[in-house]
C-alpha cells in the first residue's frame, strides 16, 4: 500500500489521472472514505483517455453510471444508498466486478465480508485531514 497527502483538489486529481492512465480492462477501482472525502473526484479525475467524464456526477440515486466512447468503458458505482448485503445482492452489482472496461466502485467498503470474485482490484481509501487536505491509502500499480 501506497501513502500521499494531498494538499489540494488538483493533487488528489492527479493521482486519480494516474489511475486512469494505468487501467486495464477488467480493472475495478473500490473507494472508501466519508462523504466530502473526495472519492466523486477522485473518479473525475481518473478519466485520463476518458475525456467524456467532464460532466461525470456521482450516481448515487442511479446506483451507476456508464460511459463509453473512451479507450475503455467505465462503469461508475455508488453504493451509498444500499446498507445492507442483502440489498447489495439484490441489486446485482457483482457484474461489474469483472467488468468490459473499469469498474469504480464509492462506499467499496460495502462489499468487502460479501467475499465477491474481483480479480484485478486496487482499493483507494481516502480520509480527511483538514478542509484541503486528504490523505490518501491506496494499492499502487507498481510503478
Amino acid at each position: 500500500m501506497a501513502m500521499f497527502i494531498s494538499h489540494s483538489p488538483a493533487e488528489t486529481e492527479a493521482l486519480g489521472e494516474n489511475f486512469g492512465r494505468a487501467a486495464e480492462r477488467g480493472l475495478v477501482i473500490a473507494l472508501s472514505g466519508d462523504l466530502g472525502a473526495g472519492k466523486t473526484q477522485f473518479v473525475k479525475a481518473s478519466r485520463a483517455d476518458w475525456e467524456f467524464l467532464r460532466g461525470c456526477i456521482s450516481p448515487t440515486f442511479t446506483l451507476v453510471n456508464e460511459y463509453g466512447g473512451g479507450r475503455l468503458k467505465l462503469f461508475h458505482l455508488d453504493l451509498y444508498r444500499l446498507e445492507t448485503q442483502g440489498q447489495i445482492l439484490l441489486a446485482g452489482v457483482e457484474e461489474f466486478f469483472q467488468p468490459d472496461g473499469v469498474s469504480v466502485i464509492e462506499w467499496a467498503e460495502r462489499i468487502y465480508d460479501l467475499r465477491f470474485a474481483i480479480c484485478d482490484l486496487r482499493q483507494v481509501q481516502i480520509e480527511i485531514i483538514s478542509e484541503s487536505e486528504r490523505k490518501i491509502i491506496y494499492d499502487d500499480f507498481g510503478a
